[in-house]
């Protein structure tokens, strides 16, 4: 039964990463992109979750805390992007 929810989870996920990439590549604004940018992140974290779980094992905890850390980074740098037009400030005056 296991078995059997953790693959209609993944192919959800799986359909939720192809909308988001959808979103992601003909979205109307930056905002958008940005959003389904951070939801795919997401999305594969929760991947990752699922398969540990159906696995049994947590063999991809890593996996998935580096996923959480590129996630957050790069949402914070793409907000950071629109907000100014620029990642790194060089400047600090």
């Amino acid at each position: 039964m296991l078995q059997l929810t953790a693959q209609i989870v993944l192919a959800v996920m799986s359909l939720s990463i192809l909308v988001c990439t959808y979103r992601a590549v003909k979205g109307p604004t930056m905002s958008d992109r940005i959003v389904a940018l951070d939801t795919i992140g997401i999305n594969l974290i929760g991947f990752t979750g699922v398969i540990m779980v159906s696995q049994g094992t947590i063999a991809y905890s890593e996996v998935m805390l580096v996923l959480a850390i590129l996630a957050f980074l790069g949402s914070v740098a793409l907000a950071k992007f629109i907000e100014g037009g620029v990642v790194l400030d060089r400047d600090r005056d």
